[in-house]
């Protein structure tokens, strides 16, 4: 058998490595989630979030609807005063109380009482994107314990109109140029009413929004796309995931990576936004209250991985996908398996917070800069003061 020097070993080894296709970054193609591959992010880790109203990612929503719009005897009032960035003191922790006090994160607060002028104090932020098309959607949260308000994880279709110029039944009116397209909708939806302490009792209801629900007065209890879950465990005492997957055949409903059902009809099929709220219209069947006292829950992340309706993004996809089968071409998103609770549970992965990450997705930072981060480095898209977001494309579900 002949022998070779060992240099001839370190250049054979250096011909096959180079041989090897390797992606210039990774996830450069996306995300993967079972079998579903998905080609953008959007990851915020609100412990550390300074700012909400300075965040390119996500808007705080300003709007009022009255109580025949919100079905109740109250109406509802959404204001940015009421979404309160609440990072932790420490910004090396995971854990400990925010720098105002009590739990960190993202708060979202119901005003106690009964309001003077008939509308309910809430709070609400919606994701700048809106061309959302399928994807594995998370967010951690810890709930509220005062009765009298929903709070909730959602998608839904936001198509624009005019306010002078529609009645359209499905479409609820959130401001004066903005509609909820309510057939087209998938909700957490947590009443605080509905948690009892004494025996244990956590309900969460898993809903979509469909024409059937639209017809019975959006009462989508008697309908397919309705369940009442009882969690096993007591949400407005930690953080938990709550999970949805959403393919063009079902959608997948989870709780700390926990599958709690699966929805196959009525499923939605346009692009949308993702919203975090918490309010409520006094309606003794649903949300309940007002609340007695000011009530408030706490968003720690969020992590969606989705398709774009984006042309744009689409096309900025494809050039920037050149080898699917590369070695770190996509990467597996993992499972959240236990609540992220803790200095420890609490520390979850983010693509974003990682090294050799793939530039041209979705950006975020500051508005007030002009400057932006990617999943890799610093990026400055700035046009105006207005941040340009380049992005991605839809592909199939792989086999």
């Amino acid at each position: 058998m002949p022998t070779f020097p060992t240099p001839f070993y370190a250049l054979l080894f250096l011909f096959l490595f180079l041989l090897t296709p390797l992606a210039h970054a990774d996830c450069e193609c996306g995300y993967t989630v079972s079998s579903a591959l998905y080609t953008d992010l959007l990851e915020t880790d609100f412990l550390h979030l300074p700012n909400i109203t300075l965040d390119t990612d996500w808007e705080p929503q300003n709007y009022t609807v009255s109580p025949a719009a919100a079905r109740g005897p109250y109406g509802k009032n959404a204001t940015i005063g009421n979404v309160i960035a609440n990072p932790l003191q420490n910004n090396n922790s995971w854990a400990g109380e925010g720098v105002l006090g009590g739990d960190p994160g993202l708060q979202l607060w119901v005003r106690g009482g009964t309001p003077a002028n008939g509308l309910i104090p809430m709070a609400e932020v919606a994701s700048a994107r809106e061309d959302m098309l399928y994807g594995s959607f998370r967010a951690a949260m810890k709930l509220t314990g005062t009765s009298g308000t929903c709070g909730a994880f959602f998608w839904v279709h936001l198509p624009i109109f005019p306010s002078h110029s529609i009645s359209v039944p499905s479409l609820t009116m959130i401001s004066e140029h903005q509609f909820y397209n309510n057939t087209q909708e998938i909700d957490f939806e947590f009443l605080s009413r509905q948690f009892i302490s004494t025996n244990n009792t956590y309900p969460v209801n898993l809903v979509l929004q469909s024409p059937a629900s639209a017809a019975a007065g959006f009462n989508a209890a008697d309908t397919p796309t309705f369940t009442l879950y009882r969690l096993p465990f007591a949400p407005d005492t930690a953080y938990h995931e709550y999970r949805f997957d959403w393919s063009p055949s079902s959608v997948d409903f989870y709780a700390d990576s926990v599958l709690l059902t699966t929805m196959n009809v009525s499923v939605p099929s346009t692009a949308g936004s993702i919203h975090l709220s918490q309010w409520s219209n006094g309606d003794p069947t649903w949300s309940g209250g007002p609340p007695s006292q000011d009530a408030v829950v706490t968003v720690e992340y969020f992590k969606g991985y989705f398709n774009s309706s984006n042309p744009s993004r689409q096309k900025d996809w494809t050039l920037r996908c050149k080898d699917p089968s590369a070695v770190n071409a996509t990467c597996p998103v993992p499972n959240q398996t236990v609540a992220p609770d803790g200095n420890s549970s609490a520390n979850t992965f983010f693509f974003s917070k990682e090294a050799n990450m793939t530039v041209n997705q979705t950006v975020y930072g500051t508005k007030e800069s002009g400057t932006v981060g990617s999943a890799m480095g610093k990026v400055e898209w700035a046009l105006g003061g207005v941040v340009v977001l380049v992005g991605v494309v839809i592909v199939g579900i792989l086999d």
